[in-house]
């Protein structure tokens, strides 16, 4: 059973070969950053006790194609989810300047995205620079992952997708309101 576990482990993370300690710390690397990712999003998230986060957000001109609220607290999850499984992929790959190259690009995926949810809505200039910034980033990570693992590209191409997507409502929401100061 033990090596039933360990071969499905192998499989999905592209760990064969790796030690557990080794696959340990990729995990904790990989989750770790996708982790911080998702609490500064949760940080900047309104609450009961703080509506004040987006509380301006309403009352911007949104965009008509904007999906509800709760289509965002499904779709995030399996994306970081794969986020952290393709950065593990690669980290386990044989070590090449491609695989420090994709780590690398994986590393500022992760660190663009932090920092496009920490700047929210209040700050939509900033947001749409750093959004089309992080698009370009994981294109380039998926580009420079192909050439590592295969399977780690691809694990990424729905987030891109999603960033793509959430660079036109970013756009279209500046675009509404950039005659009026959102920034407080």
């Amino acid at each position: 059973m033990q090596f039933k576990v360990r071969g499905a482990v192998d499989s999905l993370a592209n760990s064969r070969g790796r030690s557990t300690r080794h696959l340990a710390v990729g995990v904790g690397l990989t989750a770790g950053a996708v982790l911080a990712s998702a609490l500064i999003a949760r940080a900047n998230a309104p609450t009961k006790d703080n509506p004040e986060t987006y509380s301006d957000y309403e009352d911007l001109d949104q965009p008509g194609f904007k999906p509800p609220a709760p289509v965002f607290a499904w779709v995030w999850p399996p994306l970081f989810l794969t986020l952290i499984v393709s950065g593990l992929r690669i980290w386990n790959a044989p070590k090449s300047a491609a695989r420090t190259q994709a780590l690398s690009l994986w590393a500022a995926v992760q660190g663009l995205n932090a920092l496009w949810m920490a700047l929210g809505p209040k700050r939509l200039s900033a947001q749409l620079a750093t959004a089309v910034t992080t698009l370009g980033a994981a294109g380039a990570y998926i580009w420079r992952a192909k050439k590592v693992d295969g399977p780690a590209a691809g694990l990424v191409a729905p987030y891109a997708g999603w960033i793509g997507f959430a660079n036109v409502l970013t756009e279209e929401l500046w675009r509404k309101n950039h005659e009026r100061p959102t920034i407080h």
